[in-house]
Parts: structure tokens; C-alpha cells; sequence
């Protein structure tokens, strides 16, 4: 009898392995200015091996491409939803409905978790949501109940990590915020009471992005750096470090059974010293290592499920806390292979089928504008770059290393394509012309944009969320140890 139960314990061992994990996870992002379209983005993820994804929003398109999918779906609620569905139980009613309940019936989207707000106790909110999270929080949960899905959809509040701390600098030590401490077991406590799962995002990079003392090899996980004690447990990562002062602090206080996942996790390629092909190739690849060996931390053995930050580029996006901001993505804006990654068993990243771009031409400076005043390129690149994302041509940068002709020629042509290439988009001054040369210079690329089939959009429909202007003088937000930034 023991002999039987020996061999099929290690059959379900051995199953366990060949099968793998049950999947992967990724945030899914939608501010640019040229989406991918939604069924596209489906099949990238699908061919991939993603099985779960996060929305920030409850886009219709992406969530009805997510119907019968197989794909597991959290949907956000934005910070800026939360006053007026923790004032109303009837708001909160009719959002349900039409997010949750809608797409669940009518389109088969299968909807597992309603993330409520997202980062809402930020430093830098100055307690803007402090008193209207739990009510939105309940009034959702309620409002899933009466619907008749409260068993079928959990309910999270995605936090930061700055929501907890350490005095004593090792992740024993844990315990939350004074601030918002009372807050956040309230919190906790209900998302327990209601078979709910904690949501934290954690950030090795900020971490190493804000701190010219922080040891970088901690920020990695191949067991380079030196490791941090604490007692009996080793620590070789501050991905481990950060979660583990999380479950210290959940053990503080009586939830030391609280489900947690980790809603955002992953490196930048552009904009910082410390963002590159290089770096951020090597942590997914650590990272993605650990999720198909089904590794969880010293503190918590069982993994638990990371969505990856982010599947795509977001040309669209707020540059706070730096220009990094936009080029989060594992794939470019096209859903074209940024770096090689791979995926157990051999399995390499796909790229995105059935991609169409507009046509094959550049906006560039023309090779006979005599510019007699500079003043006038310089206010033409700044004019371009005030509605398109210039990020790329910043200081340390992939595109940084572009001569001053090739400088204005990046910026002309990022307006013209974020402009759909309008015959009007390539007219700075009678300094730009057209091309059809590709004036790419590895490793800068010239973009040419994805045809969404909406040449007629309005400017203001066009407009990202912050100009070149705008971010040259944009301060990158000071954080320390556990905090992190906006996503």
C-alpha cells in the first residue's frame, strides 16, 4: 500500500512538472494614442501562454475580445470612480452591471476579480482616497452580491508598497504605515470576510531607479548580490525582501492567511541608465524562471500569481515618476518582440499576427532646409514633441545618440505618425519633408505607427499625456526602500 501511494505521489509530481504552471499573468494597458486592436492583443496573449490579465479600466473592446477566451480577467476601477461609488450603493449597482454582469453574460468574458482603485494610498496623493476606498470597496462587493456573482468575483484593492514598512531594515520587521494602518486591516479584514485575494505591486527597479546606494545586484535574481540576513532566512533579492516584509506584516497583525498576488511586477527598456534591453531581459527572464519553477518566497512557499508589468508600450501614458514610464512593455507598441524571452520548455515569445501599419514614409528635416535661425527648429521639435512621445530622445536614452539634425528629424516624424502621416502633420516651417528611407540608427527606431483606421480624429483626441516640454521638467519622484511609483 505504501508502495502504491510512493508511486503516485510521484506521479502527480512528475505531472506536475511536465504540465508546469498553470499559466501566466500580465497587465494590460491601453494609453496610446495607436491601440493594438483588441482581438489581436487577445491572440498575442493567448499564444504566449498567458491565461491571466489585468485591465486598469473596463474597456469595452478588450473586454469583450476576452469573451470565451479561456483568459482569466481582473478589471479596474479607477481612482477617479472611487467618491462617487463609495457615496452611492446605486452607482456601484449600475457599474457592476454594466462592467461585470454585461460582459459575463452576454459575451462569455470571464471576469474572476474587481480591482478597486488602483495604488490609492500613494504618498503623493496626500489622502486624496483615504476615506472613499473601503466604501467603494464595499459598495462593489455588495453590489456583486446582488448581481448574483459575490462566489464567482473576488474583489482586491491593488496597493504599493509603500503601504508597509520596516524599522528594523529586514523583512521581519514588517508592519503597515502608521498612516494608513488602521485603514488598511479594515480593509483587509473585509476583503477576508469576503473570500477576496490582497493585491500588492512591487517594483525592484524604482527601487534601484531612486537610490544611488542601492546594491543592483539585489534588485536581480540570480544570486549575485549580498545577501541580506534575518535569522534563519537568507535573502538574495528584494523581490523576496519586499514581499516577505508584506507577509510579516499581515502576520503581525492576524492575517497571516491572507491570499496575496502581486499585481504589477517587471523593468523598463528606455528613459533611465538602469532601463535597457539588457536589464530588463534579465529580470522578466528571473522572474519568469521562478513562475514556471512555481517558486513562492522564504516567507510564503506556495507562489502566488504575478501579473507581469506590462505586456505593451504606452505611448499615451503619465511620465510620473520619469519618461520610463511608456516603456514598461515585454513588447513594443506593435506587439513586435522587444527582447527574446523564454517561456519553459523552449517556448520563445510570438510576436503579434496581423499587424497593419500605415504606409512605409517618415517626416523627417529636409536635407536643404537652411535653418538660418535655430530658434525656429527648436520651437518646430518642441511643437512635435508637445503631442507626441519624444521620451525615447531624452538623456540616456535609445535615441539619445542622434545628432541634431536627426534629433529634429525623430520628433518631426513621432508627430506625423502620431498624426496618422496627414499630408498637414509633415509641415514645420518648410524644414520637414517625407521619405520612404528608413532613417532608423540602431538601436533608435523610427516608428511607424499602427493604421487604427481613424485618420479623422480630432487633435485633442491625439494629444498624449504629457509633452517633451512638459517632461524635461518633471522631477522624478524621490522613493525609498519599499516605495514605489505610479502605474
Amino acid at each position: 500500500m505504501g508502495e502504491i501511494r510512493l508511486f503516485w505521489l510521484l506521479f502527480v509530481w512528475v505531472l506536475g512538472i511536465e504540465r508546469g504552471v498553470s499559466g501566466l499573468a500580465c497587465n494590460w494597458g491601453l494609453q496610446s494614442t495607436h491601440p493594438l486592436p483588441p482581438n489581436i492583443v487577445v491572440k498575442l496573449l493567448k499564444d504566449n501562454g498567458f491565461d491571466k490579465v489585468k485591465l486598469f479600466e473596463a474597456d469595452p473592446g478588450a473586454l469583450k475580445a476576452l469573451g470565451k477566451s479561456g483568459i482569466q480577467v481582473m478589471v479596474g476601477i479607477p481612482n477617479d470612480m472611487l467618491a462617487s461609488l463609495a457615496g452611492s450603493a446605486g452607482n456601484a449597482e449600475a457599474w457592476v452591471q454594466q462592467n461585470v454582469s454585461n460582459y459575463v453574460s452576454k459575451y462569455g468574458t470571464d471576469i474572476r476579480v474587481v480591482a478597486i482603485g488602483n495604488e490609492p494610498f500613494l504618498h503623493s496623493y496626500k489622502d486624496m482616497f483615504t476615506q472613499t476606498t473601503l466604501p467603494a470597496l464595499q459598495n462593489i462587493q455588495a453590489a456583486l452580491a446582488k448581481a448574483g456573482l459575490g462566489k464567482k468575483v473576488k474583489t482586491t484593492v491593488p496597493l504599493n508598497a509603500d503601504v508597509y514598512q520596516t524599522d528594523s531594515g529586514l523583512p521581519s520587521g514588517g508592519d503597515f504605515r502608521p498612516d494608513v494602518r488602521d485603514l488598511m486591516l479594515k480593509i483587509i479584514k473585509f476583503i477576508q470576510d469576503n473570500g477576496g485575494i490582497l493585491t500588492i505591486n512591487i517594483y525592484p527597479f524604482l527601487s534601484l531607479q531612486a537610490d544611488p546606494n542601492f546594491p543592483k545586484e539585489f534588485a536581480f535574481f540570480d544570486n549575485k548580490a549580498n545577501p541580506v540576513v534575518d535569522g534563519p532566512i537568507v535573502y538574495t533579492n528584494v523581490y523576496d525582501a519586499n514581499f516577505d516584509t508584506l507577509i510579516s506584516a499581515l502576520e503581525k497583525n492576524g492575517f497571516g492567511q491572507m491570499p496575496v498576488v502581486i499585481g504589477e511586477v517587471g523593468w523598463p527598456t528606455d528613459c533611465d541608465p538602469n532601463a535597457n534591453i539588457d536589464n530588463a531581459r534579465r529580470f522578466n527572464q528571473g522572474l519568469l524562471d521562478r513562475i514556471i519553477r512555481g517558486q513562492g518566497t522564504p516567507k510564503r512557499r506556495a507562489p502566488p500569481d504575478v501579473y507581469i508589468f506590462s505586456l505593451i508600450d504606452e505611448d499615451n501614458k503619465s511620465v510620473e515618476p520619469g519618461n520610463f514610464e511608456r516603456h514598461w512593455g515585454i513588447f513594443n507598441y506593435d506587439g513586435s518582440i522587444k527582447y527574446p524571452l523564454d517561456l519553459g520548455k523552449g517556448k520563445a515569445l510570438a510576436p503579434a499576427k496581423g499587424v497593419k501599419y500605415l504606409a512605409r514614409q517618415w517626416c523627417v528635416l529636409s536635407p536643404s532646409a537652411g535653418v538660418s535661425d535655430p530658434n525656429a527648429l527648436a520651437q518646430s521639435i518642441s511643437q512635435a514633441c508637445q503631442y507626441a512621445d519624444c521620451t525615447s530622445i531624452g538623456p540616456g536614452s535609445s535615441c539619445s545618440n542622434l545628432d541634431p539634425q536627426r534629433n529634429a528629424s525623430y520628433a518631426f516624424n513621432m508627430y506625423y505618425q502620431t498624426m496618422d502621416q496627414r499630408k498637414d502633420a509633415c509641415s514645420f516651417n518648410n524644414l520637414s519633408t517625407v521619405t520612404t528611407v528608413d532613417p532608423s540608427q540602431p538601436p533608435c527606431r523610427f516608428e511607424i505607427m499602427i493604421d487604427i483606421g481613424k485618420h479623422e480624429l480630432s487633435l485633442s483626441n491625439k494629444v498624449p499625456a504629457a509633452g517633451f516640454g512638459s517632461l524635461l521638467l518633471v522631477s522624478l519622484m524621490l522613493v525609498l526602500g519599499l516605495a514605489n511609483g505610479v502605474h
